[in-house]
Protein backbone atom coordinates (compact mmCIF):
# COMPACT_ATOMS: atom_id res chain seq x y z
CA UNK A 1 0.00 0.00 0.00
CA UNK A 2 1.22 3.46 -0.74
CA UNK A 3 1.41 6.31 1.74
CA UNK A 4 -1.92 7.89 0.73
CA UNK A 5 -3.79 4.61 1.21
CA UNK A 6 -2.21 4.05 4.63
CA UNK A 7 -3.06 7.60 5.70
CA UNK A 8 -6.67 7.14 4.62
CA UNK A 9 -6.82 3.81 6.45
CA UNK A 10 -5.54 5.43 9.66
CA UNK A 11 -8.04 8.26 9.34
CA UNK A 12 -10.91 5.80 8.87
CA UNK A 13 -9.77 3.84 11.95
CA UNK A 14 -9.84 7.08 13.94
CA UNK A 15 -13.28 8.13 12.65
CA UNK A 16 -14.92 4.69 12.89
CA UNK A 17 -15.60 5.11 16.63
CA UNK A 18 -17.16 8.53 16.07
CA UNK A 19 -19.29 7.59 13.07
CA UNK A 20 -20.42 4.28 14.61
CA UNK A 21 -20.38 4.71 18.40
CA UNK A 22 -20.28 1.65 20.61
CA UNK A 23 -19.05 -1.85 19.90
CA UNK A 24 -19.52 -1.63 16.12
CA UNK A 25 -17.23 1.39 15.85
CA UNK A 26 -14.68 -0.21 18.16
CA UNK A 27 -14.66 -3.37 16.04
CA UNK A 28 -14.28 -1.42 12.80
CA UNK A 29 -11.49 0.69 14.26
CA UNK A 30 -9.57 -2.33 15.51
CA UNK A 31 -9.99 -4.17 12.22
CA UNK A 32 -8.77 -1.20 10.21
CA UNK A 33 -5.74 -0.74 12.47
CA UNK A 34 -4.94 -4.45 12.24
CA UNK A 35 -5.27 -4.36 8.48
CA UNK A 36 -2.87 -1.42 8.36
CA UNK A 37 -0.34 -3.31 10.45
CA UNK A 38 -0.37 -6.70 8.74
CA UNK A 39 -3.56 -7.51 6.91
CA UNK A 40 -2.59 -5.92 3.64
CA UNK A 41 0.03 -8.66 3.21
CA UNK A 42 -2.68 -11.31 3.20
CA UNK A 43 -4.21 -10.49 -0.15
CA UNK A 44 -7.08 -8.55 -1.64
CA UNK A 45 -8.24 -5.50 0.25
CA UNK A 46 -11.49 -4.76 -1.60
CA UNK A 47 -13.74 -5.12 1.44
CA UNK A 48 -11.42 -3.03 3.61
CA UNK A 49 -11.42 -0.21 1.07
CA UNK A 50 -15.24 -0.40 1.03
CA UNK A 51 -15.29 -0.03 4.82
CA UNK A 52 -12.89 2.91 4.62
CA UNK A 53 -15.15 4.55 2.03
CA UNK A 54 -18.25 4.00 4.20
CA UNK A 55 -16.61 5.44 7.33
CA UNK A 56 -15.30 8.49 5.50
CA UNK A 57 -18.68 9.06 3.86
CA UNK A 58 -20.32 8.87 7.29
CA UNK A 59 -17.81 11.39 8.61
CA UNK A 60 -18.63 13.77 5.77
CA UNK A 61 -22.37 13.40 6.39
CA UNK A 62 -21.91 14.17 10.09
CA UNK A 63 -19.95 17.33 9.32
CA UNK A 64 -22.59 18.48 6.83
CA UNK A 65 -25.35 17.95 9.42
CA UNK A 66 -23.50 20.02 12.04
Amino acid sequence: MDYDELTRLRAAAFWAKRVYPGPVGELLSRELRSWEEFGYRLGSHGMIIGIVDAVMKGRDQQSEAA
